[in-house]
């Protein structure tokens, strides 16, 4: 069974408060890690869910607007005082090492692991991180600078063994690998065995698409349609549309429309203005378009099932 989940770190807008930290969160699919932005208070908010920082090797940035990344440099260095030496892989549309390496230089510090850096494209959906369970890519977004979403998708999945019917049928352990791939079955007499007698369907896969931040932006809707569970900021009811037009944000309306012409299964929305201390104006208003969206509470943690 997939263990496919979405900590929610942070959830602020531009300026943290007391209850609410800049955007991050932690996508976790069988326990492989990757950290989506870092805003400020990142590392203690790992630290808060016993995230071992040690355990993330994949950090994606969405853009270089300070409450997404400036608590990038902090996070590095404890893990440089912990003793890391394996790399780590930072994704971003723009050029973040340069940034880095300014801290690096004018604090005197001395890096005791890599760091291999992935210029993202922000113009169009491409690949970038890709292992033998999960793809990686990039979902060009609307903002005023440089500015990536990313979607993750787990790969197929094997057909499942239906261990009565290869006890009936004598398949020999060796075959077993190839039935999970799909293929038929031949006998020693050279009797062909359907590969559906011998296997059960696949457990289905599953996919989160985080989309922070950007105007409405109706291009990424063939890169993240059937999602499982689309993040997508939120940032201004629609009572303040003006003012998203002008800042290249989105309303919780225009979220939920984004994720109703996607075919999304569930709705995230955050990235949440300080004016908003009752966020349920901005959840009943994606509601009314978009019924199965929840908001994104810091602490939450969202698992993508089957029967969600």
């Amino acid at each position: 069974m997939t263990n496919f989940s979405v900590l929610i770190l942070g959830n602020a807008s531009a300026a943290p408060t007391l209850t609410r930290s800049n955007t991050s969160q932690l996508v976790n699919i069988n326990e492989q890690y990757f950290l989506i932005d870092c805003g400020e208070d990142t590392q203690t908010k790992l630290r808060e869910h016993k995230i071992k920082l040690q355990l993330l090797d994949h950090i994606f940035i969405s853009h270089l607007h300070g409450d997404h990344y400036l608590g990038l440099m902090g996070l590095i260095q404890t893990m440089n005082l912990l003793g890391r030496t394996s790399t780590l892989f930072i994704y971003c549309p723009a050029n973040i090492e340069e940034i880095i390496n300014v801290h690096i230089k004018f604090s005197e510090s001395a890096l005791k692991f890599p760091i291999q850096y992935q210029l993202v494209n922000f113009k169009k959906s491409e690949i970038i991180f890709e292992n033998d369970k999960v793809v990686v890519s990039s979902i060009p977004l609307k903002h005023r600078i440089p500015c990536s979403g990313f979607l993750f998708k787990e790969k197929p999945k094997p057909r499942r063994i239906n261990s009565t019917a290869i006890k009936q049928y004598n398949v020999p352990k060796h075959q077993i690998f190839k039935l999970k791939l799909g293929e038929d079955y031949a006998d020693e007499d050279g009797k062909i065995i359907k590969n559906n007698v011998l296997t059960y369907d696949s457990l289905p896969s599953f996919s989160y698409a985080f989309c922070s931040d950007t105007k409405y932006e109706e291009q990424i809707i063939d890169v993240i349609k059937e999602v499982s569970l689309l993040y997508h900021e939120a940032t201004f009811s629609d009572e303040h549309s003006d003012r998203a037009i002008k800042t290249f944000h989105s309303t919780a309306k225009q979220a939920a429309l984004i994720a109703n012409k996607a075919n999304a299964k569930r709705l995230i929305i955050g990235h949440f203005s300080n004016r908003y201390p009752d966020l349920n104006v901005l959840l009943e208003e994606a509601k009314i378009i978009f019924k199965n969206t929840e908001l994104a509470i810091q602490g939450n943690e969202f698992k993508i099932t089957e029967d969600q």
